[in-house]
């Protein structure tokens, strides 16, 4: 009998073995796929942010472009009235070296009479130092408008550079996030060709909740409608970079619900983070715009109760979670 038991108890063993094992790599898979999706959300959000940079550059140059177009149409305007007022200057210069009137007076500044050629002195004079004053005010307004014109080119070149230098960040986290990508397949592959209930448990990681904001009131009305309309977004896929209305990274999700009551807010987790109204945790209200993970990398929308709606990973539909269940980053409010 004993012998009996030690072999029952022998085959038991066995048998659990390979479903522990099993247990454990599915547990494995799980915990690679998330610090792998971690790192391609990150690596999204950050192409985003470079081609917002990118974009608002292209816009400063463009800007730029035309002050430095409309300061040399400035200068050559100031330029060419200086030359034609120094031609007028040497005429009455010339003028007066050969003592040879130049206006409708010179009848009178002709005649054979001392106060008359007296007055033509003085009138010449006076002509020659307004014109020569006149001159030299353009003179000085000729220097200005070249220096904004040179100023205007400036900073178009400055920012040309600032836009090549973006792009090259860009491309460089580009090629980056597409070599996540690959490596991002072949896990995915595995997660889609895992059984229900081990699918089940990727799904589950973030502990979703069965949540209902029913009677649910907040303090501000544009984030409280906000999170209304996420909230009818629950069990939508994820797709990095997607902004609804059928399928969302977490920015995409926080944009569009805003976006449905003409609210615009960043479209990135970072710039989100970095607009609105700063909040603190313990000021939350319901649809407050809250980050999580250093950096700012992943955002949702607060649901009251210490829960956040948000779009998480890949093969994880919409869902709500306990606010505990990230690392905090900050919260803000549009």
């Amino acid at each position: 009998m004993r012998a009996f038991l030690a072999a029952l108890g022998t085959i038991i063993t066995l048998s659990v073995l390979p479903i522990a094992a099993q247990a454990e790599d599915v547990d494995q898979l799980i915990r690679t796929m998330d610090e792998l999706s971690h790192q391609t959300n990150d690596k999204n959000e950050a192409v985003k942010h470079k081609e917002d940079e990118v974009k608002a550059a292209e816009d400063e140059v463009n800007r730029l472009t035309g002050v430095a177009q409309d300061t040399e149409a400035v200068a050559r305007t100031a330029e060419e009235s200086e030359k034609a007022f120094q031609a007028e200057v040497n005429r009455i210069a010339g003028a007066k070296y050969r003592g040879v009137a130049i206006d409708p007076m010179s009848k009178i500044f002709g005649a054979h009479n001392p106060q008359i050629a007296i007055d033509q002195t003085a009138y010449m004079a006076t002509i020659t130092a307004q014109t020569e004053e006149a001159v030299a005010k353009l003179v000085d307004a000729t220097k200005v408008a070249k220096d904004a014109r040179d100023a205007a080119a400036k900073a178009v070149e400055d920012a040309k550079q600032h836009k090549a230098n973006l792009e090259g960040e860009r491309d460089n986290l580009t090629r980056e996030q597409e070599e996540l990508k690959g490596k991002m397949k072949e896990l995915m592959d595995k997660v889609n060709g895992l059984s229900p209930a081990d699918r089940a448990k990727w799904v589950a990681k973030n502990g979703p909740i069965d949540y209902s904001i029913a009677g649910l009131v907040g303090a501000n009305p544009i984030g409280m409608k906000a999170l209304e309309i996420g909230m009818t977004k629950i069990g939508a896929p994820y797709g990095w970079g997607a902004a609804g209305p059928d399928v969302f990274d977490c920015s995409g999700l926080v944009l569009w619900s805003y976006a449905q009551q003409g609210i615009t807010v960043p479209r990135t987790s970072q710039a989100q983070m970095a607009g609105g109204t700063p909040v603190s945790r313990e000021e939350l209200q319901p649809g407050d715009v809250v980050g999580f993970y250093p950096g700012a990398t992943h955002v949702g929308i607060y649901a009251g109760d210490n829960k956040i709606l948000h779009a998480s990973d890949y093969g994880i539909p919409v869902q709500v979670v306990n606010m505990d269940s990230m690392p905090y980053y900050g919260a803000r409010r549009y």
